[in-house]
């Protein structure tokens, strides 16, 4: 079962844009955030690599992390590592950017696997302590991401323990429902963009999605 506060490591093949290989546990300590895409998603294009830039151009490379993982589940012969390197030269994307490493045999790359991603794009942050505290697929809002951040950036280890403590205690007059997770790790959908579902059998757009889905 997937465990948001010790979530898996990164299997990824090369990176772009960073001299050192770069993990949870090596950017432990910084608020981390992952922009999933594939370089043929319109709405990796449109909004999610865009959005990353920005983060990655406003926020303290000190506190704040922010990497791409270019995660291909369909067209596989032509979104290939070089055709990458000419895609982020084109546009001029300067953050580090990981080649999800492509599975043992059939089905989605390892990190887009492990992490249980619908498609792209795919928005994932990490606390200061690597815990995955956010999930989005679609095109969540720069406000809204940027607030998170900087939640999380300002958030001390006790502030989460007190936090986990609250959703942990049933207190007198609250609902009496008890849950085998933690709600910290919240995922959000935005099926009204274009984004791409991964399905079994390549793109799942069911109306003008410009993203992919995996089957």
């Amino acid at each position: 079962m997937f465990n948001p506060q010790s979530p898996p490591a990164w299997s990824v093949s090369a990176w772009l844009n960073s001299d050192a290989e770069l993990s949870l546990a090596v950017l432990k300590g910084k608020v981390v955030v992952m922009t999933a895409f594939q370089m043929l998603c319109p709405g990796c294009v449109s909004h999610a690599l865009p959005q990353a830039q920005r983060l990655y151009d406003r926020f303290s490379r000190n506190e704040v992390a922010v990497v791409g993982l270019h995660t291909v589940f369909e067209h596989k012969e032509v979104m290939t590592p070089e055709a990458l390197k000419a895609f982020v030269h084109e546009y001029g994307w300067s953050f580090p950017i990981g080649i999800d490493a492509p599975a043992d045999g059939e089905g989605p790359p390892k990190t887009m696997a492990a992490y249980e991603m619908q498609g792209t794009p795919t928005l994932l942050i990490f606390d200061r302590e690597g815990r995955l505290r956010r999930h989005y697929f679609g095109r969540p809002d720069d406000t809204v991401i940027g607030a998170e951040i900087m939640a999380f950036a300002l958030e001390t280890d006790a502030a989460a323990t007190e936090a986990r403590l609250a959703r942990t205690v049933i207190m007198p007059g609250t609902h009496d429902h008890l849950h085998d997770h933690d709600h910290s790790h919240d995922h959000h959908h935005d099926h009204g963009h274009d984004h791409h579902h991964h399905h079994e059998s390549g793109c799942g757009c069911g109306h003008d999605h410009g993203g992919c889905g995996h089957r």
